[in-house]
């Protein structure tokens, strides 16, 4: 923000600040007309004060943001999704991280989060007569920036229709199973793992294995976040414990096509990707996940 201006009055020299006059009655000090000149610039000035004043107020409330105490069952794309957060859960948490940590899919009921944009303060006030040249430097800048953000949109859209021209593909990049289907242990109610658990940390991009409807989408107990599609043959397709999700119920999509970022909601030790394979929608029908995909030509 530009500094503001400060008046100075014009310096004197010792004779037109007054002259001395001496007589027999004492001494005269005369008072020079430049003084009075000087004061009156400075009363002409002053009223430009208030201005920056008035529009202080405008711009606290401009920038005001909004808080949000988080419930049970909450996650972070789900917030930004009720509460038409531009940017989505990846803005939401970017202004929230100091309160979030460091793992978005951990958030807690009770927890205050700021919805929108942070108050800018006094970037809000009118520009003064040096913000046209920064204004002018910054627009290259912004136009530079405009090709960058189209060349990622399009690797990120090529990357997707990569994945679908061959109509399958893995849930995530450079698949690493790290606990296989019908693994035995105490730690599943079924008394074996009922799908694959792929290696991703929190935030790694889960896609849709195949063309599909999505049948459900949100919150499903154990599994924390999930999102089950039914497939053109007829099987269905599980991906648990995601931190966010970018699909609603009933939305069609793509083989490739991103559906959510990986977490660790629900009952889970650690950030993964559960995934299974099934007859139904429902627990209870899965059969083998990594068997399923090699059967079409994804290869693991």
């Amino acid at each position: 923000m530009p500094a503001k201006g400060k008046h100075r009055r014009t310096k004197t020299g010792p004779i037109s600040r007054g002259v001395l006059a001496a007589g027999t009655g004492g001494a005269v000090l005369a008072l020079p007309l430049i003084g009075a000149t000087g004061a009156h610039a400075a009363e002409q000035a002053a009223p430009a004060k208030p201005v920056a004043a008035q529009s202080a107020p405008a711009a606290a409330a401009k920038g005001s943001p909004k808080t949000y105490s988080v419930v049970s069952g909450d996650y972070l794309a789900k917030i930004a999704a009720d509460h038409k957060v531009k940017g989505g859960w990846q803005k939401l948490y970017k202004d929230n991280r100091d309160v979030v940590g460091g793992n978005p899919s951990l958030i807690l009921p009770g927890m205050k989060l700021t919805l929108g944009a942070k108050a800018s303060g006094p970037a809000e006030a009118a520009p003064s007569k040096a913000a046209p040249s920064t204004a002018k430097k910054s627009a290259p800048a912004e136009k530079a920036a405009a090709p960058a953000q189209e060349a990622a949109a399009k690797t990120t859209g090529s990357g997707a229709s990569e994945s679908a021209s061959s109509g399958w593909t893995a849930p995530v990049e450079n698949a690493n199973v790290t606990t296989q289907y019908r693994a035995s242990g105490a730690s599943w109610s079924s008394g074996y793992h009922t799908g694959s658990d792929f290696q991703a940390a929190s935030g790694t991009s889960v896609r849709s294995i195949g063309e599909g409807t999505v049948v459900s989408a949100g919150w499903s107990g154990s599994y924390g976040n999930e999102v089950v599609i039914q497939h053109s043959d007829g099987m269905y397709s599980q991906y648990a414990h995601l931190s966010s999700l970018e699909v609603t119920t009933g939305q069609t999509v793509t083989g490739g096509q991103q559906i959510g970022l990986s977490g660790s909601t629900g009952n889970s030790t650690g950030p993964h990707l559960h995934f299974e394979v099934r007859t139904g929608p429902s627990y209870g029908s899965d059969v083998d996940p990594i068997a399923y995909l090699r059967s079409h030509g994804v290869s693991i």
